[in-house]
């Protein structure tokens, strides 16, 4: 079974039931979080942080009491940004475009051997030239 990173806006819709998540991803996401099977980069916290701060997103919590709700059942685990990360971010194979935050992820994803939960066609398409196990929802 998979071990599954969420890309930001995954993560967002997720927490925020948002209807733009599918059944089946909802359905897969819910059993991989009651599996511990769910990660989220440092990354993320930054992007939505930014988001919600400059409010491009509107969370339905205040983004500390958000991020604590998050972590609370221990169903997402959180990764730091690690040097091996950083590094790992500035030499990926192939061609990803220069998001620094989509390059911490894809690295991410393939140093902890997880696959990334995305609906970003960019990286999907990283993924289908088989730099990154990718999955789309």
């Amino acid at each position: 079974m998979d071990n599954f990173l969420l890309d930001t806006h995954v993560w967002i819709w997720m927490q925020e039931a948002d209807r733009q998540l599918p059944s089946l991803a909802i359905r897969l996401l819910e059993a991989a979080q009651q599996e511990r099977r769910l990660f989220a980069s440092a990354i993320s916290v930054l992007e939505i942080a930014q988001l919600e701060s400059k409010r491009r997103v509107q969370l339905t919590l205040n983004i500390h009491a958000w991020l604590e709700q998050s972590f609370a059942d221990d169903g997402i685990q959180l990764l730091p940004l690690t040097p091996e990360i950083a590094v790992a971010s500035t030499r990926l194979p192939g061609s990803l475009h220069r998001d620094p935050a989509d390059r911490i992820l894809a690295a991410t994803a393939r140093i902890e051997a997880l696959t990334l939960l995305t609906r970003d066609v960019r990286l999907l398409d990283y993924g289908r030239k088989g730099h990154l196990r990718t999955r789309r929802v």
